[in-house]
């Protein structure tokens, strides 16, 4: 019998791909929990006898060091190799169901909308790469197929097989309830109507965020109409009202000052270092005077990384297919919000919600020592000055 759906739109697995989803959870788990502490070891040892030398240990000098060890050989493999399974894995289970999939978007209550544009130009930093190994990107829509929504369920039925369930499981939600305790508590007063996520991939957090502000009008921007009308469908079936919007976070249609919310769940990383600070000031310049914007990011930060945090951050970037991961992590973003015109800068570690957080439980919260992935994340927010 397959798998039961945690939601009406998740596609189902038989059997046979439950084993090798199965599998595949199994591998990741045995090169988080072994490989990785192995190879760390190594790797701060390694660290250890430059420092003994006199010297920091470049990136470069612990690569040279490290590129004829057979550890660190089969751990790129291996973790490679991993990822192009779970993607393979989750390609397979969605295009065996992709008629009913497409019945089912179809069925969706018409609840919330859709606005696509068949004209959109994809940014060339997102189209010439395949993010997180994912075949085709986020971004890929088949030419003249009007109704694919395969990346999108490509997208959800991996998203908690690459996180190992840690981020809300296979709904995914972890991120969005992050945000949610953070403005609780950084930004009490704030009672945002108009939410806007920027990079909202198949709306698992916006879906979190408007449950908690269920009077808001929440919208989603993308680049990927496959991901969007995925989204769309996915919401609806869950009976959350959303809108998701094709467009480009670097200057969107939106007018100005539409929004009291502007927020992102792991995209920074994503774009390139000098989409940075033109986001920035797209979120400025569609926020209402007091209003916030947060953006929450991956917890590695490169001014506090050891040697093997930047090794593991060089494997992103070289073999998953992540280029701009590392000049994300040394990014300055409170010095970005403030050249943008923000005040309130706030930036910091934020401890995992991981369910709906409640007001009265999330003081403290921000402001911690980073714990690690999945248990921590990087947050920076700022609000406009009011008039």
């Amino acid at each position: 019998m397959p798998a039961p759906r945690i939601h009406p739109m998740m596609p189902l697995s038989t059997h046979d791909e439950t084993s090798e989803q199965g599998f595949v959870v199994a591998l990741k788990t045995f090169l988080y929990t072994q490989m990785d502490p192995a190879l760390r070891q190594m790797t701060l040892g390694i660290a250890r006898e430059l420092e003994a030398g006199g010297q920091k240990p470049t990136l470069q000098q612990l690569r040279k060091r490290l590129e004829d060890k057979q550890l660190y050989q089969n751990w790129i493999s291996s973790t490679r190799a991993a990822q192009e399974m779970m993607w393979q894995s989750a390609v397979d289970c969605v295009d065996r169901q992709r008629a009913e999939l497409e019945a089912l978007e179809r069925s969706a209550p018409p609840i919330g909308s859709l606005r696509v544009d068949p004209d959109f130009e994809v940014p060339r930093y997102i189209a010439a790469g395949d993010i997180h190994m994912m075949p085709g990107g986020y971004h890929y829509d088949p030419k003249g197929d009007e109704q694919s929504i395969r990346q999108g369920a490509v997208f959800d039925k991996a998203a908690s097989l690459y996180s190992l369930g840690r981020q809300g499981g296979q709904m995914n939600d972890m991120r969005g309830n992050t945000v949610i305790a953070h403005l609780y508590e950084i930004y009490p007063d704030l009672d945002p109507r108009q939410i806007l996520e920027m990079g909202c991939t198949v709306g698992n957090s916006l879906v979190a965020v408007k449950r908690a502000f269920p009077q808001a009008d929440c919208t989603g921007l993308d680049v990927g109409a496959s991901l969007l009308r995925y989204a769309r469908a996915r919401a609806a079936h869950l009976g959350v009202p959303l809108n998701f919007v094709q467009g480009n976070a670097e200057q969107t249609d939106f007018p100005d000052e539409s929004f009291d919310l502007v927020y992102s769940s792991a995209m920074l990383h994503e774009t390139s270092h000098k989409a940075l600070p033109r986001i920035m000031a797209e979120c400025f310049r569609v926020l209402k005077p007091g209003g916030v914007m947060i953006h929450l990011e991956v917890p590695f930060r490169a001014d506090m990384a050891d040697a093997f945090d930047l090794v593991r951050a060089d494997y992103e970037t070289r073999y998953n297919n992540e280029p701009f991961w590392l000049g994300a992590t040394e990014a300055d973003y409170a010095a970005l919000a403030q050249k943008a015109g923000f005040t309130d800068i706030h930036a910091g570690f934020n401890d995992a919600a991981m369910g709906p957080p409640s007001r009265d439980k999330v003081q403290g919260m921000f402001g911690q020592p980073n714990k690690g992935g999945y248990k921590s994340w990087y947050i920076a927010s700022a609000r406009k000055p009011r008039r």
